[in-house]
This record gives structure tokens, C-alpha cells and sequence, in this order.
């Protein structure tokens, strides 16, 4: 019956790490349409399903055991709060009659989540399984999205029920009424300085190219949230960059200039505002689902419900049904406005090297990454997956790499580590036409860099990029100024991150495939796939490796050595 109901809800996939507490589940996925992705560590099983439901919209599922297993997934359910994703995570539990009693791995599922997690539910009901299902998937997909979990007795999932399948029907986001929409309108045209924010879930529809169009005409900027530059491709005329870490310190000053915020999506959250230290003074509008705007902070001067896709579509036509002309928007505003924080981010955005953009790293040993990354953008041409882990290693990829569709980007916006490997596995399994490209640093690929083998065992094939500097490069940062010349406690010890990807080598007959006897039933059988293995130690390097691992049809990646002292490109260089 649960198995059924996440069939009836569309649910293409479920990223499970497998456990005695719920081997009925996993039977029944035996002859599901459903793939079971089987993953090396919870962790990793959580974060394939969070990316799964960034880049669908559609909630993602992860399977999990008792007390070690949902120990393990936490850190999947925590970020899916912060990030406000739809996840729904099922976990098996001890019999009833075990309950309180300290039996073999119990502990309590409401008091381990119920601080972040929407709501935890338990199947206490063999008859009520398929309506609980349904309940969860609903509840992480409504208002301001996130986690559920579902636990899972051992002894209900084996007593029968006649129970039927629920009917899972899709309820469409509300609809601003015309007279709001009117009135933002008229606040649009009034303001002198007008910006949009957009951020969160909900964009992988497309919606909003059809928003930047429309500010494009009526010369209003957008800013994009911090991991969420997918929003609007950044051919737009009014794309102005992103708010939060790396950014540049230009951007931060355009948001804090406007004089009405429209955040859409999102909101005024610690990150976008720099601590809460930027962009309280402006007249602000909310648009989102979530009704306690959980995470805002400062003035709400309006609140409208909707989904960005529904904001969207009202805000592109008139009260009287006709599509709505940009310079309704315009007042007696130019483009300048929109022009100079587009000049900004454009400059910003420019591939240079690190001797320019963080002249303190000219001269030092390794990879120069502002090349690297220029390279890597103008390959991708915005049009891959890009999944990022936590940490400097990124800000490059943030800078220089652009994003032209929606649904192509996934990071963790709690600056969880570990995320960029599974993300990535998921976004090859999810969209196998295009490419996944996980970018993250040393410390932070081996937080998760097991779930390779999952990639092997499913046919994904991403792109990994490793960016070694030998020690916990953010906290380095931190340390240098706080305690200057003082590192403590920060550095690691790394093997070949080429020759291992290489080690992986399925094209032996005797190696198990994932369908067979002792694996799922219904997962991917893959042979003859080996990694492909690249070792950069000099800028020259790069390119010619890149090509290589591009040209692989099988899971890649890059190990980029930098000198531990480089630093990321300055937030004030926009020349």
C-alpha cells in the first residue's frame, strides 16, 4: 500500500540505504515502477532525494533503517528545513510491542525530528498506511516546503489490510487576486529603485524566464538568492547577480540601494542580508506559500500567496485577461538603474585569472582556478547540472560559471558538506540527456564520495570535481583572521582522487551488477563502465583533462591541486 501510493503520486524514484526494519517496503518495490537506488550511506541517500526534489519539484524519497540509519539521514532532513524542500523520509522501526523497552537500535523518531522536520508521522495502522503515505507526501510539498518523516513499525508492514490506494490529486497554488496584483503593479511603477529577489523552490517550471522578460521591459533588476542563480538565465538583461556568500560586494550594495524589494520565493534571510545587516529599509513585498514567512526578517509592507509559477503568470497579465506591457511597470523609471547592477554583476562575472582576481594567490603553486573555471563555463555553456558541496572551493563556480535553464543547480544552502557527490549521482539519474558536473573541495568530497559506487551501480555519469588544497579551506580562512598564523586543527591528508575514480572498474564479468541476486530487484543493471581518472597539477593541464573527462561515457573526475594559501577571488574586484 505505501509502495502503490508513491506510485499513484508520480514518484519515479527512491534513494535507499536497505534495513531488516523495513524489508517489506523493499519487497514491494521489487515490482514497482518505481527505481530503488541503492546508496552506500544514509547521508548520501538523503541528499540524492533532496536533489531529486530540487530539480523536479516533485518531493524526494529516501528509505532508511532505525536508530543508526535515521542518525545518518538527519543531516538530509536538516538541510531539506533550511533550504525548504519537499523530502519525504520513510524509516523502519522497532516492533510495537518493543517500544520503551531499549530494544536493538529503538529510539524515538518524534523526539529526534520533530524540531526539524514539518511534521513526524508514524504507521501505527496497517489500514491507515496508504492515507499516511499521501498525508506526507502533501504536507512536505505545502506552503513553504520541507522535510516529513515517516516511521515505519516492523511488525505493520507485514499485517494485511484491504485498505485501498488513496487518490493522489495535485492542489494548484492560489492565485493572486487581480486587485493585488494591480497594486504591486502600481508600487513597481512608482518606486525609483524596484528589485525582485527570487529564491527557494519552484522555478524548475521555467517561470521565471517569463519574470525576467517581464522586468527586463519595466527595468527592474533581479537578484537571486544564494544557490539559487538558476532562477532566470543569466543572458537576461536583468540579471544582477546573487545575494549571500562569495558575492560581490557591489551586488550587496545595489540591494541594500533599492527602495522596494519584492522578494519572490524567498526571504530577507541571514545569508541574503549579510547578517542581517543590509536591505531593511526598503518597502518590501512577500510572495511565497508560506503563510509565517519562517526565516524573514524586518518589514512586510505586503504578503501575497502564491508559487513563483503563479505570481509569475498573474503579474504577466492585466485585470482584464490581456498580457501586461513591462512599461505599465516603468512609470517614468529608465534603465539605468537596471542597467548599472547589470554592469555590475557582468563585470563580476568575467573569467580572469587568480593573479587578478585574488592578486594575495599570484605566483603560488597549482592550478590557477579563475582559469580552470573560465574553461569549465565556456564547455558548459550553460546548459549542465551543477551540484555544489560546502565551502571556498565553490565561489569560483558561483562567479564564473553561468546558468541558462531552470532546474541546474543544486547546493545546500544550510553550507552543509557532502551534498555535491549524491546531488549529483541524482541529477544524472533524474535528467540523463544532460550533464551533472558536481564541483566541491577535498574535505568536502570525502564526506560523501562513496555514493560513486552508486553511480556506477545505476548508470549515472557525472562529472566530479575535486578541488585539493590539503586542509579545511573556509575554517583556514577564518583562522587567518581571527588567529593570523595559527592553524590548528584544519589539515588533511588526501590519496589520489584520479587514481581512485579509475579504481572503479566494472568491466570484469565477475563483478555484481545491481539487479542481480543480491542486489534490488528493479535497479539498473550496468556493465562494462570504468572511471576516468584526471590528476591536474598545473593551469596548462586543465583544459586538455577536461576535454578528456567530457569525452568519458562513463562517471569522470578532475583532481585540481591548488596551493593551500590560495584564496578565493576578492568580492571587491569588479573591474
Amino acid at each position: 500500500l505505501i509502495v502503490d501510493t508513491l506510485e499513484n503520486a508520480g514518484i519515479e524514484r527512491v534513494y535507499a540505504v536497505p534495513g531488516e526494519s523495513y524489508l517489506d517496503v523493499l519487497d514491494g518495490l521489487y515490482d514497482a515502477n518505481i527505481e530503488t537506488v541503492v546508496c552506500r550511506q544514509e547521508g548520501g541517500a538523503g541528499f540524492m532525494a533532496l536533489a531529486e526534489s530540487r530539480l523536479t519539484g516533485r518531493p524526494g524519497i529516501a528509505m532508511v533503517t532505525r536508530g543508526p540509519g535515521a542518525a545518518n539521514a538527519m543531516i538530509s532532513v536538516h538541510t531539506a528545513w533550511q533550504d525548504a524542500t519537499a523530502l519525504v523520509l520513510f524509516v523502519g522501526l522497532v516492533p510495537l510491542n518493543d517500544r520503551s523497552r531499549e530494544s536493538f537500535q529503538e529510539f524515538s523518531l518524534p523526539e529526534w525530528f520533530s524540531s526539524t522536520a514539518k511534521r513526524v508521522l508514524t504507521i501505527d495502522d496497517a489500514d491507515r498506511a496508504g492515507e499516511i503515505t499521501a498525508d506526507a507526501l502533501r504536507i512536505a510539498a505545502a506552503g513553504r516546503p520541507g522535510p516529513v518523516v515517516v516511521g515505519l513499525p516492523e511488525d505493520v508492514l507485514v499485517q494485511l489490510t484491504e485498505a485501498p490506494t488513496p487518490t493522489i490529486t495535485e492542489v494548484a497554488p492560489p492565485t493572486p487576486a487581480p486587485a493585488v496584483i494591480d497594486g504591486l503593479a502600481s508600487r513597481i511603477a512608482d518606486a525609483e529603485r524596484p528589485a525582485f529577489v527570487l529564491g527557494g523552490d519552484g522555478w524548475h517550471h521555467g517561470c521565471g524566464a517569463e519574470l525576467a522578460e517581464l522586468a527586463a521591459s519595466a527595468g527592474v533588476p533581479i537578484f537571486c538568492d544564494w544557490r539559487a542563480y538558476d532562477a532566470i538565465p543569466h543572458a537576461s538583461p536583468a540579471w544582477a547577480g546573487w545575494l549571500g556568500y562569495g558575492r560581490a560586494d557591489a551586488v550587496a550594495a545595489g540591494f541594500a540601494e533599492a527602495d522596494l524589494i519584492v522578494f519572490v520565493g524567498c526571504t530577507r534571510s541571514d545569508v541574503a542580508s549579510d547578517g542581517y545587516s543590509i536591505g531593511f529599509d526598503a518597502q518590501t513585498v512577500l510572495v511565497s506559500l508560506d503563510m509565517e514567512a519562517v526565516q524573514h526578517a524586518g518589514r512586510i509592507d505586503e504578503h501575497i500567496i502564491a508559487s513563483p509559477e503563479s505570481f509569475t503568470h498573474a503579474l504577466n497579465r492585466t485585470d482584464a485577461g490581456a498580457a501586461r506591457d513591462g512599461h505599465q511597470l516603468r512609470g517614468t523609471r529608465s534603465d539605468a538603474w537596471m542597467q548599472s547592477r547589470a554592469d555590475v554583476q557582468s563585470r563580476f562575472a568575467a573569467h580572469r585569472p587568480d593573479a587578478e582576481a585574488a592578486p594575495e594567490s599570484a605566483g603560488r603553486a597549482g592550478v590557477d582556478l579563475g582559469v580552470a573555471f573560465g574553461i569549465l563555463d565556456d564547455r558548459l555553456g550553460g546548459d549542465a547540472i551543477l551540484t555544489y558541496g560546502a565551502g571556498n572551493a565553490t565561489i569560483w563556480g558561483h562567479r564564473f560559471i553561468r546558468h541558462e535553464r531552470p532546474a541546474s543547480l543544486v547546493g545546500a544552502r544550510n553550507g552543509a558538506m557532502g551534498l555535491a557527490v549524491p546531488a549529483a549521482v541524482a541529477a544524472s539519474l533524474a535528467f540523463p540527456e544532460r550533464r551533472a558536473v558536481a564541483v566541491c573541495g577535498d574535505g568536502d568530497f570525502l564526506m560523501n564520495g562513496q555514493e560513486v559506487a552508486t553511480a556506477f551501480a545505476h548508470g549515472a555519469k557525472p562529472l566530479i570535481i575535486v578541488v585539493d588544497n590539503g586542509v579545511y579551506g573556509t575554517i583556514v580562512s577564518h583562522q587567518e583572521n581571527h588567529y593570523p598564523g595559527r592553524p590548528s586543527g584544519t589539515r588533511m591528508v588526501n590519496p589520489n582522487f584520479a587514481a581512485w575514480m579509475s579504481a572503479f572498474d566494472l568491466s570484469s564479468s565477475g563483478v555484481a551488477s545491481a539487479n542481480d541476486a543480491s542486489g534490488a530487484g528493479n535497479g539498473t543493471s550496468v556493465s562494462g563502465l570504468t572511471g576516468h581518472g584526471e590528476r591536474v597539477e598545473t593551469t596548462e593541464e586543465f583544459g586538455p583533462a577536461l576535454d578528456r573527462a567530457l569525452a568519458a561515457d562513463a562517471p569522470a573526475l578532475i583532481h585540481v591541486l591548488i596551493h593551500p594559501a590560495t584564496m578565493p577571488p576578492a568580492a571587491n574586484e569588479t573591474a
